[in-house]
Order: structure tokens, then sequence, then C-alpha cells
């Protein structure tokens, strides 16, 4: 397998877990905290999907589907379009209201443009320095390491606040 191959196989899994976070249910158990300033289900998969959309889009020199493709509209959030949450207040967090589906869709087009995106990679791109700023400097390879980090952690923080709604 290339780097490439194994990235693919890594981000296609995504979706899925997600999936398994919101099924079945509303969007009042999506918006559901286990105390007043966690982050909800809702919030953790729009997050996720968010800052792959944006880290990627980065990366290949593209614009965000959230834009593009009209996902900004179909949420309808408060936001400014290029918000992807991090900062957020507890409020803010509580304001991403959406149903489950809208959630997971979002998350699948955000994973099969950076399937493309891996797709066109080649070997050598992967030690492209992407930010100087720091020591060592950050390459597209450990920035995509990175971004995945990012979304498994936070895709388990859904699926462990399922947990604890499931129980409640």
């Amino acid at each position: 397998m290339t780097p490439s191959d194994v990235l693919i196989e890594a981000f296609s899994r995504l979706p899925a877990i997600a999936t398994l976070a919101v099924d079945g249910l509303s969007v009042d158990d999506l918006a559901w905290r286990p105390d007043d300033e966690a982050n909800t289900i809702a919030w953790l998969v729009w997050h996720t999907a968010r800052g792959q959309d944006v880290q990627v889009a980065d990366l290949a020199g593209s614009d965000q589907v959230w834009v593009v493709d009209g996902w900004v509209d179909s949420f309808g959030l408060p936001f400014a379009p290029g918000e992807m949450g991090y900062g957020m207040s507890p409020s803010d967090v509580g304001a991403v209201r959406v149903e489950a589906e809208l959630l997971v869709g979002y998350l699948e087009a955000v994973t099969l443009r950076t399937r493309g995106y891996l797709d066109d990679l080649d070997a050598a791109s992967y030690d492209d320095v992407v930010d100087d700023a720091w020591d060592p400097p950050v390459t597209a390879g450990s920035r995509l390491v990175s971004i995945l980090n990012d979304c498994v952690q936070h895709l388990g923080q859904a699926s462990y606040v399922r947990g604890l709604l499931d129980r409640r």
C-alpha cells in the first residue's frame, strides 16, 4: 500500500463511525449534553467534518465543500461561513441543531473530496512543507496525520456521548 492508500482507508472509516454515533437520534438527542458546557454529538460530528474540510481544502488549494456544495446553507447555522468550531462558547455549541442525515452527509462529502485529494497526491508531496512557523516545519504528510487524529478523537468523543445518552 502507498501512503495515500493507507490514509484513504483511514479517512474512509470516519463516516461509518459517525453513523453509529448518530443513528436513530432526534435533533434533541443530538443536542443533548452530559453537562451544561459539554460538547454535543451534533457539534462533535459537525466540527469533525468542518476541521477536515477546512484543512484538506487548504492543502489542496481548493474551496471548502462547506461553501461550494451548499452545505453552509443546508445547515443554516448562525455562524460565519468560515467557522469551524475552534474556541466556540457553550451556547455556540448548543446552536448546532440539525438532523443526523445532514451531519453524516456532509462528512461523507468531505471524505469523498479528501479521497480525491489523496488519489492525486504523489509520494514526494508528503514531504512538502505546508507550515514553516513550527520547529520542525509541518509537512503535508504530518498535517494529514494530524487531521486524521483530530477526526478520530472527536468521533470517539461523539461515540462516548452517545453511550452516555443511551444510558441516561
